[in-house]
């Protein structure tokens, strides 16, 4: 009988791609998460009945054991953004993996593979950057033989970073970012899930910081997404004082909507974009696993087609200006 894994958070963004590949690679997967009836389409990425969505509230127990049953591995990808309601950092970052590595550890799960975020620190004054340290640090005492991977910001097809910035665009002549002189190395979602194949399928362990090859401020990350896109606009860098006065706006009409109308930005994310998010020099990454990983350009163009001017028409639009009659 073939392997099992349960991936928690296998219908995110990089959930989905890790499913994709261990089915390929003839697993059995249990995608573990809060809304299965959303997360069909993960059962197409197999056979009938390799890979199957299953309920699961990680900040329970009982809820995580129930999916963890006969697992050879697991994989762990939840993360949160923003806190919302019981969904906290401190619950879904730090305790979450903990539990999940506990659980792991009690019932003989042999390899666990846990997805944390360059720039993790439990000293930082980010909630989301002190959680993702402690989360880590939750795994390591239950399942010292884990392999943790530390992304830069990801992109692919279902990003929310390119994407959100390229519909954006579309709205007017100026594109607002805050930190543009920050610096980042985005990573190909895919390439993530290939090191996390390789920490589910093998002995891999101990923690590997994973950014593309490709490293740019921000700003410079928006003119090359606006390039790939065929629009002209002013990459506008609001300061980071200005930021913390819109985010505290925010936050006082998402109080007072009682959670239903939320901000573009908060001030938690301001404190991380002020630090770059970049590859250590001292750290083990791609090189050290063997994978060489992908080029923005070679991706970009294959799904922020449907931003530019004329969506998919634009190519055969700017072909036919160059005829000559």
């Amino acid at each position: 009988m073939s392997k099992l894994v349960t991936i928690y958070g296998g219908s995110g963004f990089l959930g989905r791609y890790i499913a994709r590949r261990l089915a390929k690679a003839g697993w059995r997967i249990r995608v573990a998460t809060r809304n299965p009836n959303e997360a069909m389409f993960v059962r197409t990425y197999g056979v009938v009945g390799q890979v199957e969505p299953v309920f699961c509230n990680i900040r329970d127990d009982d809820s995580v054991r129930a999916v963890m049953g006969d697992a050879d591995a697991v994989v762990n990808c939840v993360g949160v953004l923003d806190s919302i309601g019981a969904n906290t950092f401190d619950a879904v970052q730090a305790e979450g993996p903990e539990r999940i590595a506990r659980i792991a550890a009690e019932e003989g799960v042999r390899r666990m593979v846990h997805i944390s975020a360059i720039g993790a620190d439990e000293e930082s004054d980010s909630d989301y950057s002190r959680t993702k340290a402690e989360g880590e640090a939750g795994v390591l005492r239950h399942m010292p033989d884990a392999m943790i991977l530390r992304p830069s910001i990801m992109f692919g097809p279902e990003d929310e970073f390119f994407n959100r910035f390229a519909s954006l665009s579309r709205f007017g002549p100026v594109l607002p970012v805050v930190g543009g002189n920050t610096r980042f190395q985005p990573v190909y979602v895919d390439d993530v899930a290939a090191a996390a194949e390789l920490g589910v399928a093998g002995d891999v362990r101990g923690v590997f910081e994973l950014g593309g090859p490709d490293v740019g401020t921000f700003r410079q990350l928006m003119e090359q997404m606006l390039q790939v896109i065929r629009r002209r606009r002013v990459v506008l860098n609001i300061p980071f004082w200005m930021a913390r006065i819109m985010a505290f706006g925010f936050s006082v009409v998402r109080f007072l909507s009682f959670g239903l109308v939320r901000g573009p930005i908060t001030a938690d994310q301001i404190i991380n974009l002020r630090r770059d998010n970049v590859v250590a020099g001292d750290a083990k990454g791609f090189a050290a696993l063997g994978i060489s990983p992908t080029a923005m350009e070679a991706v970009m163009e294959d799904y922020l087609w449907r931003f530019r001017p004329s969506g998919q028409y634009d190519a055969i639009k700017e072909s036919a200006r160059n005829l000559k009659v």
